[in-house]
């Protein structure tokens, strides 16, 4: 048996059996109703885990529905939304050896927390995990699982799955040393398209990150539209690539940005963004090691 199942059978002195060595991290808005059903999926999960909502500023009594319902759960409250960096602030407070993240519309398989716990444990230099996402009441595959599957950086010697420079961020799985490590995700990122630069930074400090189709996540988003998220999607890669790519490739990225504004209101508000946070881009740019600048170039598709 292994550490992490062993773990997450054991008992104390009364008999109660203690929480599985993944806790999960869920950062909300506005969104009570959703992170209730979320919640009472997690909580019936047989590892037990330990599960940390931060409240980004809710309006919605989100807080009075966690201290009424959810009495088990912690609670980080924010005074104002803080975008992704919430999931940072739950990080610190679980003292779980790993971490998976959820969003309040999405929840872990049974067993999946045990799996990852069992590959992270296996493997030392594992730092990340991308799970196989199923969407929606039918469980449809989500379109991303086949693309990590199928990522030409493949496997390695040590560590489970395939090579990914990328993930979704409600269906990941950290060590909590290597996200911490790697600084967890990036503030100038707020939320949209976040996973790729700290997938970068991972795998810059020496992190493995793959994907791992025994670990599954459900999500259900939902079906309405969210304005305004392709241009965050936009900023978020023109961003990363002014804080960790060659200057030639954050430029022509930009160039392409500029051409597409001139007819796109989408790509016109990603750019006045983009302006806004580039001076704080900059004073972060570190470029990728050149053997991730390869990877990277290989992920896209261009000769290495």
């Amino acid at each position: 048996m292994s550490n992490a199942t062993s773990a997450a059978r054991e008992q104390d002195s009364t008999g109660t059996a203690r929480h599985a060595p993944v806790g999960i991290v869920i950062a909300t808005r506005n969104r009570c109703a959703s992170l209730a059903v979320t919640l009472r999926h997690l909580l019936a999960l047989p590892e037990r885990p330990s599960v940390v909502v931060v409240d980004n500023g809710s309006t919605d009594g989100t807080r009075a529905m966690l201290a009424r319902d959810f009495p088990q759960v912690r609670v980080v409250a924010l005074p104002s939304n803080r975008g992704v960096v919430a999931r940072t602030h739950g990080v610190r407070v679980l003292d779980t050896p790993y971490v998976a993240f959820s969003d309040d519309d999405s929840w872990w398989a049974p067993g999946s927390l045990a799996t990852a716990a069992r590959l992270f444990d296996e493997h030392p230099r594992l730092g990340l995990v991308s799970a196989r996402t199923l969407v929606g009441p039918a469980g449809d595959p989500d379109p991303l699982n086949d693309v990590l599957a199928g990522s030409p950086l493949g496997p390695a010697a040590d560590l489970p799955g395939t090579q990914v420079l990328g993930f979704l961020g409600c269906a990941a799985v950290a060590r909590r040393t290597a996200y911490l490590d790697a600084g967890g995700y990036h503030p100038l990122m707020f939320f949209g398209g976040e996973e790729t630069l700290l997938a970068y930074d991972l795998a810059a400090r020496g992190w493995g990150v793959t994907h791992c189709p025994d670990v599954v996540a459900h999500h259900h988003p939902d079906p309405a539209p969210r304005p305004g998220r392709p241009a965050v999607v936009r900023r978020n890669e023109l961003l990363t690539a002014w804080l960790r790519r060659p200057l030639p490739y954050a430029l022509a990225l930009t160039r392409a940005l500029v051409t597409e504004a001139r007819h796109d209101p989408h790509a016109r508000h990603a750019l006045r963004e983009t302006l806004v946070r580039l001076p704080a881009a900059l004073r972060d740019r570190r470029l990728l090691p050149p053997h991730l600048e390869r990877a990277a170039r290989i992920l896209e598709g261009e000769p290495s």
